[in-house]
């Protein structure tokens, strides 16, 4: 199958309402008149909204290879996905989903080798899977379970009980919580939960988020008699999260602020119903991740001196910095994370962006390395002091997740569960190569592919990217991105700075007023690409969500000669209003921002919605985003295609795809994300002229 007719963008683009609001930035005068847009539930905006799917739909409608990339990518989808077990009570509870559907279901295991018995299926709480599973803990003695749920991808969440015995829900119904999960108290009666004030009344998707409270609930009780735990008034940014110790002798909240991993550290004796929390360690100028304690002693992992990360112990009677003892010191790989089971501390790092994972005495001596199967990604390793297994996922771009067993005493890893795939991994290989970025820093890459893939200079390319919030891109196995493989695409992943892999320096590197250094980071990846001769302007697109479509927004805007398609998704698109939605205040720590004069200087210079240049031919676009998305509010992605379509001076399209009933992704059901995949395909395949080959 090919496309054999060029791409061409609609005869015309439906009409934005507009306005002529002007804002002024430290002098600077800045025009938004597609600020109407805004209003996700105006009859202006709705109606624009309504006119652009037409479009978008009738353009993608029109690919004839369209149906038959859905029928593959749901076909390549239909595998049996597990999470790790984790185990409470002598109970285990993971989730499983058989392969298409919507949302996995909760199970409960009375032993790892018994019988799966049904204990959540969200699938039942809606017609179209949109309402999805936000959270699920059970209390020590398994015999309740925590759980939160999200309708249509909102990250707003309520929180249920549910009797697990029975499989019924008790009468508890919590709300307004939001990026908050629930931690029980030792006696399994309550749990601490964070929540912020209830919204006013259509603020709710779009309304900034400040003061959320700690409370306690007391399982049998209303939400109106839970009992506050913390808050501080005077500080409408902190937010804390809690934290029991293993023990049960301690009650631990963590406080943070914006995005950084930078925090202040309370406790009190958990005993001490009423008594204000002691601050122990941190004034928001480090990462301070309670693991466990012995006694008085508390561990954490922390990069204060460090900063790929450490373990220190810190005894509560005199938490000093110059009394703290180093458990396990800093390594040349970044240290993600550390777990405390069977008396052991499993640690996990990231070796140019692959895990590693090493096992430690809890003197911090180090006894075994975990072997894995390959450079990939390994997660889970959750559990408590007493427990003598573990469980983990390990995954690569080629193979899906596999479950495994881990003994902690002997150091064996025994496969649990490992889905049967309808195509050969062997058929493909993962390579990383390194390329330099604009002022020499050496920046790794992934390539993924069939095997023995030419240079011809000519190969279709998707190059993924991030580049923000100290976070990660590492292995993961996506069937949508096999379906690209299948044609004979190659699926390039670049490492940017502003991310997590090498520690907080490279974070740092790409955030504030040293953004733009993730921007080159990414062109520097596709000049290397097509240097190296894998591909060539023509047939190279680019994509990436959230802050990574902020990453598109900005590379299409200043190198709109380099691309052959850009598929910017649920992105920041607004750099000098976004933090004024949601929970968008709390991307300043990465950002910056435009009240600031120095920072709106950078801002306004890479800002997408305000680089679009009237006149420039801009590559093929699909903007996509879902008008419940309470993350990065839709009002980005509107404004930024209105922009686009009345500056393109070519015939490449500009289109945007908006979901309804969806957010900014998580608990997306099935079915959606499989549209929306090969929406996208059909899309790369029309303008970038590929042949759509099994």
């Amino acid at each position: 199958m090919r496309a054999d007719e060029p791409a061409a963008k609609p005869s015309k683009y439906p009409e934005a309402p507009k306005s002529d609001a002007v804002d002024v930035y430290h002098g600077t005068k800045v025009a938004d008149p597609f600020r109407p847009l805004e209003d996700p539930d105006s009859d202006v905006t709705r109606a624009w909204v309504e006119a652009e799917n037409k479009v978008t739909n009738a353009f993608l409608g029109s690919i004839p290879q369209r149906e038959a990339l859905r029928a593959r990518v749901t076909e390549l989808w239909d595998y049996e996905k597990f999470s790790p077990p984790g185990k409470k009570g002598g109970k285990y509870f993971f989730t499983h989903n058989t392969g298409l559907q919507n949302q996995g279901v909760l199970f409960a295991l009375d032993a790892i080798d018994g019988e799966p018995r049904t204990l959540l299926d969200p699938n039942g709480l809606s017609a179209d899977g949109t309402v999805a599973l936000a959270g699920t803990v059970a209390s020590d003695d398994g015999g309740l379970l925590a759980y939160g749920v999200a309708e249509a991808g909102s990250d707003w969440n309520v929180w249920k009980v549910r009797d697990v015995a029975a499989g019924k829900d008790l009468d508890d119904h919590l709300e307004w919580i939001k990026f908050s999960s629930a931690v029980w108290t030792p006696d399994g009666k309550g749990f601490f939960y964070g929540r912020f004030p209830a919204p006013e009344k259509g603020q709710d998707l779009k309304g900034a988020n400040y003061y959320q409270k700690v409370y306690l609930h007391r399982v049998g009780t209303t939400q109106a008699e839970d009992v506050l735990v913390w808050e501080d008034p005077e500080h409408k940014e902190w937010e804390a999260s809690p934290t029991v110790s293993d023990d049960g002798k301690y009650l631990v909240l963590t406080l943070h602020k914006g995005t950084d991993a930078k925090y202040r550290v309370l406790y009190r004796p958990f005993d001490a119903v009423g008594a204000k929390p002691t601050h122990l360690v941190g004034e928001f100028d480090a990462e301070y991740d309670f693991l466990d304690n012995e006694g008085p002693v508390f561990w954490f992992k922390t990069n204060k001196g460090a900063e790929r990360g450490k373990v220190v112990a810190i005894d509560v009677r005199d938490p000093r910095p110059e009394k703290w003892v180093e458990l396990i010191p800093e390594a040349a790989e970044t240290l993600e994370g550390v777990d405390v089971v069977g008396d052991r501390f499993i640690a996990s790092y990231l070796k140019d962006a692959h895990t590693v994972v090493r096992v430690f005495d809890l003197a911090g001596k180090p006894l075994r390395d975990v072997d894995l199967p390959g450079l990939g990604t390994a997660s889970g390793f959750g559990g408590k002091r007493s427990d003598k297994e573990t469980f983990y996922a390990f995954t690569s771009y080629t193979t899906p997740a596999t479950i495994y067993r881990y003994d902690v005493e002997t150091g064996a890893s025994t496969v649990w569960r490992k889905p049967a795939l309808k195509f050969d991994p062997s058929a493909y290989e993962t390579v990383q190569v390194f390329y330099t970025s604009k002022d020499g820093t050496k920046i790794p890459m992934f390539l993924t592919g069939k095997k023995g893939i030419a240079r011809t200079g000519a190969n279709p390319t998707l190059l993924y990217g991030y580049g923000g919030f100290n976070i990660p891109l590492t292995p993961g196995f996506s069937p949508s991105a096999l379906t690209w493989m299948e044609m004979g695409g190659l699926y390039a992943v670049a490492n940017l700075r502003g991310g997590g892999e090498y520690g907080e320096s490279w974070h740092q590197g790409g955030t504030r007023l040293k953004k733009q250094n993730v921007f080159d980071d990414f062109i520097a990846a596709a000049e290397w690409l097509i240097a190296e001769k894998y591909t060539n302007p023509s047939k190279l697109a680019i994509s990436g969500r959230s802050n990574g479509g902020l990453l598109v927004g900005a590379c299409m805007t200043q190198r709109p000669d380099l691309f052959g398609a850009c598929l910017p998704g649920v992105g920041v698109h607004d750099m000098l209003r976004f933090h004024k939605f949601t929970i968008g205040w709390a991307w300043v720590d990465d950002y910056g921002s435009s009240d600031h004069p120095e920072e709106f200087k950078a801002l306004h210079a890479y800002s997408p919605l305000h680089n679009v240049k009237p006149g420039t031919c801009f590559p093929p676009t699909l903007v996509t985003t879902a008008d419940h998305d309470d993350r990065v509010v839709p009002a980005h992605s509107f404004k930024f295609a209105a922009t686009l379509q009345a500056a393109q001076s070519c015939d490449n399209p500009v289109l945007i795809r908006i979901e309804t009933k969806a957010g900014h992704g998580a608990g997306k059901p099935t079915a959606k994300v499989i549209e929306e995949a090969a929406d996208q395909w059909a899309f790369l395949v029309k303008v970038l002229n590929v042949e759509a080959r099994p």
